[in-house]
């Protein structure tokens, strides 16, 4: 029993230290961990101390504890922990560099194909001459709208990008060298509790603005597609207090796919623009 206790006591004693030096500025987990704790491992997924932090996460952030790998990275990434640098992507459409460096290259072969394209964090932390054109830039919670946009406008696609639900720390990178650089951002995601929370959570992180993500917005998306599974538990949207109330009183949610219609209407009004170039690196 005495063993249990001391080992209880410490565990929250580290946990407590481990908060304490949260946010960080993009260490990997490994990495912070050996920084604080002496350990590299000491945060490793299955870890009993890792669970009491991401618990402790949850609650300062006020969503819901993770329930898979990709939740437990996403609330890492909010705390400021860095993925790994190969195996975090982001999944991106329509962007056009006009550089000559190896990355530049690739993305814009794949852009004039009409295809899609996964940068690495590795990449995005030395882009070299990436040059983007000064256009907003859209991005959606889930990769089934930058298909269909894809699909529809091919190589005319304008920039998109996809965060894939809690965005990892690839797509936050991008998104803030962009907003940076001067590219409006507008993001758009499902209406549910998660997907307020995953847009708050983009707005704030990169200084996007809601991209039809407003009280009429789902009010006419749920008068075409009512009976929607539940939303889910809510929190306010801060940048439209009205919109929490109003999920809760239809008790439906509208996820992305079915505003992909809308979506792609504005997308098209962007499509096949070439402005000036702007740079990121």
């Amino acid at each position: 029993m005495q063993g249990s206790i001391e080992t209880t006591r410490r565990h929250l004693t580290e946990a407590l230290t481990v908060l304490d030096a949260l946010p960080t500025p993009g260490e990997p987990l490994p990495v912070f961990a050996a920084a604080h704790l002496g350990d590299p491992h000491a945060l490793d997924d299955g870890r009993r101390l890792a669970g009491v932090v991401l618990r402790a996460l949850a609650a300062l952030h006020d969503t819901d504890l993770p329930a898979s790998a990709a939740d437990r990275r996403a609330l890492w990434n909010r705390a400021g922990i860095a993925d790994d640098a190969l195996s975090a992507t982001v999944l991106t459409a329509g962007l056009r560099p006009l550089g000559t460096g190896p990355v530049a290259r690739a993305v814009t072969a794949y852009t004039t194909a009409g295809h899609a394209t996964h940068l690495s964090l590795s990449q995005l932390r030395d882009p070299g001459d990436l040059r983007l054109p000064a256009m907003a830039v859209h991005t959606t919670e889930n990769p089934s709208v930058l298909a269909l946009a894809l699909r529809r406008l091919g190589p005319a696609c304008p920039p998109l990008i996809c965060a894939a639900g809690w965005p990892n720390s690839a797509v936050i990178l991008l998104l803030r060298h962009l907003a940076a650089a001067g590219a409006p951002l507008r993001y758009h995601g499902d209406f549910d509790g998660e997907g307020i929370r995953i847009t708050a959570h983009v707005l704030a992180a990169t200084g996007a603005a809601p991209w039809r993500m407003s009280t009429a917005d789902y009010l006419a998306a749920h008068a075409r597609s009512p009976g929607g599974p539940s939303p889910g538990r809510l929190t306010g949207a801060p940048w439209d207090p009205d919109l929490a109330p109003a999920l809760g009183r239809q008790g439906s949610a509208v996820l992305e796919e079915h505003m992909a219609d809308v979506l792609l209407e504005d997308l098209s009004s962007f499509a096949g623009s070439a402005p000036a170039p702007l740079s990121l690196g």
